[in-house]
């Protein structure tokens, strides 16, 4: 049936080889499902290092300063700690981007592949769009019956959301407008550098808008919001004792346990996963001189210890847990699964543990690894689509939007299970809406564009203009649906996620089904079927 298919397509031998040159001899269907099937192991090393990337994100997060200030009654000094990065800020730019990192480094190094072509490339564009609608639907679908059945989840700061709203929706008309009115089916240098300064302007409006700056913010007063948007659980760690401490992964990441790892923990000050150990904190103000060689070298000590414990459990194939199960069966499935995950649980081992630099080594490190797969991904797309002759865009629409959205998927569950609001869960979506086009299109456009530039003083050329603006227009009719669901959720049950079973699971299947019009509707416009 597949090689019946593929000759009504009618496209020629695809001679390109993913490994070695002996590929190209194997039949198509075979090829078809082998490169399907790297392509979700893929998927499955990528969710893998985005648990480590949000771990290493939550120590960036958690980082505080050190205040000092004279009591004017007292005239005493008065010292407090308090977060560097704004809740707002830390949502739009390193929770959003750090979710989306694995689409737009697919975006990023497809463009570089492409840089001296007078055409885009179409798997960056494509992917983003169609991870915008995965992110919209599916993820909103999922959040609305995630809370338990009766429990209410509702944004608290109305304002902010409103305006990471504007920013989402004004970025796809952005976007039409540059495919199709002002400079139809090409795009200019100037086009690039003005749809990447905006996420500036988006990151600049939302603060305003969080602290409320007259005149550039909506009069909109936020319900009353705890300081730490995660609930305290019972506490794990009791000693006496330690003020300052900090935590550190000692045990396995989520990728390990099948487990997912709590990256909220970030607006929570006592860490309650039991999964961490207290280590000492590395405060350079408040040392002194004559301690510092003792408590750098217990540092390197306990480095070691925890480095060392990142290999031990990559090639642990049992935890504790699961020997106590009594169904052999599922013992077994576990340890399967363990076995299939070992490659990169061991690769992503080398990783430094999260909590040295605040986390920033490990970050880094972890958006090299993302790039290394995000690279991998493209290449086996580009395969699937010469070996298939299915439009890339269609690929890019479906297979690749759906598997570099979940670490979005993850995010956005998380925040909807364990955050007292809903602010996080839905601002994940709109931010990383955003960022995909002010990033993940803006970066890899402006790459090109900037070459074209410099060496043809030509604008790049868009192959596929019009199935692009295509599904940016049926992409923002049905969101128009969903965000106006949103609304009436909160004018009848007074919050946008949770409420009534029947009504969440009803939410949720219309949410699906505006994303199914979305994906077919789009890939018929794009293989020429409409």
């Amino acid at each position: 049936m597949m090689v019946g298919l593929f000759s009504i397509l009618g496209h020629e031998k695809c001679e390109s080889y993913l490994i070695f040159s002996g590929e190209a001899s194997l039949g198509d269907s075979v090829r078809t499902f082998l490169y399907f099937l790297g392509l979700a192991y893929c998927f499955l090393g990528l969710s893998a290092i985005t648990a480590r990337f949000f771990k290493s994100m939550e120590n960036v997060v958690k980082h505080t300063r050190k205040v000092v200030e004279i009591d004017p009654v007292t005239q005493t000094e008065v010292v407090r700690h308090e977060k560097v990065w704004n809740y707002t800020i830390a949502d739009i730019s390193l929770l959003a981007f750090g979710t989306s990192f694995p689409q737009i480094s697919l975006a990023t190094i497809d463009a570089i592949r492409n840089v001296g072509n007078l055409y885009a490339g179409g798997l960056g564009p494509g992917t983003l769009v169609g991870s915008a609608a995965f992110d919209l639907f599916p993820i909103h679908a999922v959040c609305v019956v995630v809370p338990k059945a009766g429990e209410l989840k509702k944004i608290a700061d109305i304002g902010v959301w409103l305006v990471e709203l504007f920013w989402s929706f004004w970025a796809y008309i952005w976007l039409y407008i540059i495919l199709k009115v002002w400079t139809p089916d090409v795009v200019t240098l100037w086009e690039a550098l003005l749809t990447v300064l905006q996420y500036g302007l988006l990151l600049t409006h939302a603060y305003a808008q969080d602290k409320r700056w007259p005149y550039i913010s909506l009069p909109i007063e936020r319900d009353e919001r705890p300081e730490e948007w995660v609930p305290e659980e019972s506490p794990y760690f009791a000693k006496e004792g330690h003020d300052k401490m900090d935590c550190s992964e000692i045990c396995p990441m989520s990728e390990e346990h099948g487990e997912t790892v709590d990256i909220f923990s970030i607006h929570s000050v006592n860490p309650t996963d039991q999964r961490y150990e207290r280590v000492p904190q590395i405060d350079d103000n408040v040392a002194q001189v004559s301690g510092k060689a003792k408590e750098v070298m217990t540092e390197d000590v306990h480095l070691l210890k925890i480095w060392r414990q990142q290999f031990v459990d990559a090639l642990t194939l049992e935890s504790l847990e699961a020997k106590k199960l009594n169904n052999a069966y599922l013992r077994m499935g576990r340890i399967l699964w363990q076995l299939l995950l070992l490659p990169w649980r061991f690769l992503f081992a080398f990783v430094p543990p999260c909590y040295i630099a605040h986390g920033w080594i490990s970050f880094i490190c972890s958006l090299l690894f993302i790039s290394g797969i995000a690279y991998i991904v493209t290449r086996i797309t580009d395969l699937i689509s010469c070996v298939t002759g299915i439009n890339a865009y269609v690929i890019a629409f479906t297979a690749l939007a759906s598997g570099t959205s979940w670490p979005d998927l993850v995010a956005s569950k998380i925040a909807a299970e364990r955050q007292i609001t809903a602010d996080s869960a839905i601002a994940n979506i709109t931010c990383s809406n955003s960022v995909n086009i002010y990033v993940g299109i803006g970066v890899p456009w402006l790459i090109d564009t900037f070459y074209n530039f410099i060496a043809y003083r030509e604008p790049l050329r868009i192959q596929d203009a019009g199935g692009l603006s295509f599904s940016l227009l049926v992409f923002f009719s049905t969101s128009v649906g969903c965000i106006s669901v949103l609304v009436l959720r909160r004018l009848i049950f007074g919050a946008e996620l949770g409420g009534p079973r029947l009504w969440a699971w009803i939410t949720c299947v219309y949410f699906m089904l505006l994303w199914i019009i979305f994906v077919v509707l789009s890939s018929l416009k794009v293989s020429g079927f409409i």
